[in-house]
């Protein structure tokens, strides 16, 4: 597992949570990462973003300035990455929330519809955690098995009811075709 990852979206549609997912993911196999979150003065609502490396080698930077992938769930995110985002990169979609497809014909992008999925699954605000889920599955960043220890490390013992439907929005992702 290495790789360069920007997720980006609004805030309170949980980047820096799924971000904080891949990192724990990155820690519990032993590897070297960092983790940079960037969100405006509005938090809720205002634009939000996240960085993250997973290397076997020293990090040299935490910038993540061309991504091997990218997490997009909404429209001025895509506008503002999908054109730094590294030859071969992958580029994943939320396109409840995003009209358009990527313009971008050297990379691997995926349309998830993650916000309709939640809401269809009854865990409306579980749409970034869909999306991790497929992410797993096309990028082989790291397994389930480890995600699911993952979700025992980052939701606080005072909400342990919501690893279970984590756990179903991760599902939901993977097996999303």
């Amino acid at each position: 597992m290495a790789g360069k990852m920007l997720l980006a979206g609004f805030g309170g549609q949980g980047i820096l949570f799924a971000g904080k997912m891949f990192t724990y993911a990155g820690m519990l196999e032993g590897k070297n990462v960092t983790n940079i979150p960037e969100y405006g003065p509005e938090m809720r609502g205002g634009t939000c973003n996240c960085s993250v490396i997973i290397d076997e080698n020293p990090i040299g930077s935490p910038l993540v300035l061309e991504p091997d992938i990218l997490i997009a769930m909404n429209l001025p995110s895509l506008a503002r990455f999908e054109n730094a985002v590294a030859p071969g990169g992958k580029i994943f979609i939320d396109n409840t929330l995003i009209d358009r497809e990527t313009t971008r014909e050297d990379v691997d992008a995926y349309y998830i519809p993650a916000t309709r999925l939640a809401a269809e699954a009854g865990i409306p605000k579980l749409a970034n955690v869909i999306l991790v889920g497929k992410v797993i599955r096309e990028s082989g960043i790291c397994s389930m098995e480890i995600m699911d220890k993952v979700l025992e490390k980052v939701v606080p013992p005072s909400r342990q009811a919501l690893i279970a439907p984590n756990k179903k929005a991760l599902e939901i992702g993977y097996n999303f075709e």
